[in-house]
């Protein structure tokens, strides 16, 4: 668990070092400039290649050139230890447990078997964890099977199905048709492109920051796209976190096109051999339409300019917003073709039972969770771990 993000090296993963004290050795690299022939909403013209600074001359225009954050020394970032880590995910879900297992306690205490009106006080508990309706069905059906066949008979069975249960539903979907792993892209395939998408307000903006951070604190070069360029408060939220985590940022004016800002910022990231570009997206659904457009252009110019990019599109879910926020990514799984989730905030709700319910319906893995504030609380999620702790 200590190892937050990892790419192949011929058969061995790539020591990132953690436990050695960063060095700021990355040499700051121009931005690509961006041509003044590219318009909102239109595609980048294939000649636009020619005029971006190459890797042995980047030449700065002061006028043109799309803003790059200066690198200070970054907030440093602790290497959780998995003791660590498994005090802290637990302290983030205790509200959740305590709404669920003690919930599935209170309904079996003083029991001597578990009756009809047993399974109608457990399907309450489980709903009201925000574990779903179809999940929730499907466990109080096998549960009555088993009790009927005398195959459950104590409490502590019950717990047990019922852990085996979401487990089950969590890890079929981290192999699913998503991205488990950035380690199943070649090291050799640069820059790692991620496609960060989701709805306003749900913690896209601190998510960026934060996998700038973690990835940058374990040897990468790291460069953050400011894609959302209808919101000139994205913008400078994002500049806030570039500069905290000491990465590069690349932005344009507002209203430029988005799929222009990733050309540059595709062409800056071959100028300094960098390892990841994350690329903030437009989170606006009120125009669906509109907005499948542009990330399919987006995903258009990323696949011209690198191999198989973009590598990840990550989902960023609210987890207080609970089914309403499952909801919205429904409608937003239309408009892009996601390969992992973030489950954001989930130390604020008694409600992270909403985990399995996304896995089970939007069929895909959730790739890191948000457990508090602090740029290592966001973590790569871990289907046991999390299972666990609701029971323990």
């Amino acid at each position: 668990m200590g190892l937050f993000w990892k790419r192949k090296s011929g058969s061995d993963f790539i020591s990132l070092g953690l436990n050695t004290p960063l060095e700021e050795t990355v040499e700051e690299t121009p931005a690509a400039q961006p041509q003044a022939e590219v318009a909102p909403a239109a595609e980048p013209s294939p000649s636009t290649q020619h005029s971006a600074p190459s890797t042995q001359h980047p030449v700065p225009d002061t006028q043109h050139s799309a803003p790059v954050s200066a690198e200070p020394e970054p907030t440093p970032v602790s290497p959780p230890d998995d003791e660590s880590f498994l005090r802290r995910f637990r302290r983030a879900i205790v509200t959740t447990r305590d709404t669920l297992a003690s919930r599935i306690e209170d309904v079996v205490k003083g029991k001597k078997e578990i009756d009809a009106a047993t399974l109608d006080e457990l399907e309450e508990a489980l709903i009201s964890a925000d574990i779903g309706v179809q999940t929730t069905t499907e466990i109080i059906e096998d549960v009555r099977r088993q009790v009927n066949r005398q195959m459950l008979k104590d409490v502590d069975e019950l717990k047990r199905v019922i852990k085996q249960h979401l487990l089950d539903i969590l890890e079929k979907a981290e192999h699913s048709r998503g991205v488990a792993s950035e380690s199943t892209v070649p090291d050799d395939v640069r820059p790692y492109v991620m496609l960060i998408v989701g709805v306003n307000g749900t913690g896209k903006t601190t998510t960026i920051g934060k996998l700038a951070q973690r990835i940058k604190a374990e040897g990468n070069d790291v460069l953050i796209c400011a894609a959302d360029t209808f919101r000139a408060a994205a913008t400078d939220q994002l500049a806030i976190w570039a500069e905290r985590a000491g990465v590069p940022l690349i932005q344009q004016r507002q209203g430029t096109d988005p799929a222009a800002v990733l050309f540059d910022s595709l062409k800056a990231a071959a100028a300094r051999n960098s390892d990841v570009l994350i690329v903030d997206t437009a989170g606006r659904l009120h125009n669906k339409k509109h907005l499948m457009a542009e990330l399919e252009k987006m995903r258009r110019v990323a696949s011209r300019e690198v191999k198989g990019a973009p590598h990840e599109t990550l989902l960023v879910i609210d987890a207080v917003t609970g089914q309403n926020g499952l909801s919205q990514a429904r409608e937003f799984l239309k408009a892009a073709d996601v390969t992992g989730l973030v489950l954001t905030k989930l130390d604020g709700t008694a409600k992270g039972g909403i985990a399995v319910a996304i896995a089970k319906e939007l069929n895909l893995p959730i790739r890191y969770c948000g457990i508090g504030e602090k740029a290592d609380d966001l973590v790569v999620f871990d289907p046991r771990t999390y299972v666990d702790g609701l029971f323990d």
